[in-house]
């Protein structure tokens, strides 16, 4: 291998262990000083500067392909459209175990969403590198599938800092928009932090290399793969996904954001079981509201 290849593709790994080693803290208002630690057992806890198909099993941060199509208006992408007529409106009240700024932050102003009427959504920021998130994610599986109660719509969201991040974010909705998430999310988070294979290269092509061969191990056409890797649909959600990691202000990962008024993470709610509470709470109070 040449030097200048060697070379970048050190430059790949360090930067790649450095996001995954710094995925899990939220540093919100209020969190105690490594709060988050308690993510994942022997993950360090260091915070990280920021450099939705029909018939899916999952929205695409609240989007489908049918609410893309519509009009937009002037300066706002169809997906950003779609969501800006449905902004919560005043606060509900909170059960008073749970204090603002210490076990969630009221995020102001209060984001859109894109929940159906009489719907509440938890939207969960995540990125496939996390150690954090991939420590969550059976958790959050276990109460998407039992636990939630019915009016709760939960939707992932894939954070959109730099290229490794980006790049997850595409086959997550490549995975989407074939119907694939519900059969293989946490299947990516294995192959990732069980089988380290971070899926992603040093360049784009071989990024992609890498993504097609995974998903054609898992049943996934090479024709379906190419069809829906750079589609219309994928590049939207990526643009949305944009949007909102901006407009949650995340800095760390895996962050939750309740009805886009409240946001809150494992650390500040003190833990995986607490965070799970704490989202049926907040849930709960939006919906009697």
């Amino acid at each position: 291998m040449k030097t200048s290849q060697t070379a970048g593709l050190a430059v790949l790994l360090l930067t790649t262990v450095a996001l995954v080693a710094g995925c899990g803290r939220h540093a919100g208002p209020g969190t105690p000083a490594g709060a988050a630690a308690g993510h994942a057992p022997g993950v360090a806890a260091v915070a990280v500067k920021p450099e939705s198909a029909p018939a899916a099993t999952e929205r695409a941060g609240g989007m489908t392909e049918e609410s893309e199509s519509s009009d937009a208006p002037s300066g706002l992408s169809p997906v950003a459209a779609a969501v800006a007529a449905n902004t919560p409106a005043t606060a509900a009240p909170v059960p008073s175990r749970w204090i603002d700024g210490k076990h969630y932050t009221s995020l102001v102003p209060a984001q859109p969403t894109t929940a159906p009427a009489g719907k509440v959504e938890v939207v969960e920021v995540f990125w496939y590198g996390c150690g954090h998130c991939f420590h969550l994610d059976p958790v959050l599986e276990d109460w998407r599938k039992n636990g939630k109660a019915p009016y709760v719509e939960f939707v992932r969201v894939p954070v959109m800092w730099g290229e490794v991040h980006k790049a997850h974010a595409r086959l997550f909705y490549t995975l989407l928009a074939l119907n694939k998430l519900d059969q293989l999310h946490s299947e990516v988070f294995r192959e990732i932090h069980v089988n380290n294979n971070m899926l992603v290269g040093q360049e784009p092509a071989e990024t992609e290399r890498l993504q097609k061969a995974f998903l054609k191990s898992k049943g996934i056409s090479e024709a379906d793969f190419d069809k829906t890797y750079r589609s219309f649909s994928v590049e939207q959600w990526l643009q949305h996904a944009e949007q909102l990691t901006r407009r949650y202000h995340v800095t760390g990962v895996p962050f939750i954001v309740v009805n886009g008024r409240y946001t809150t993470d494992v650390g500040m709610a003190e833990g995986e079981a607490q965070l799970i509470s704490l989202i049926n709470d907040l849930a709960a109070a939006e919906h009697k509201h």
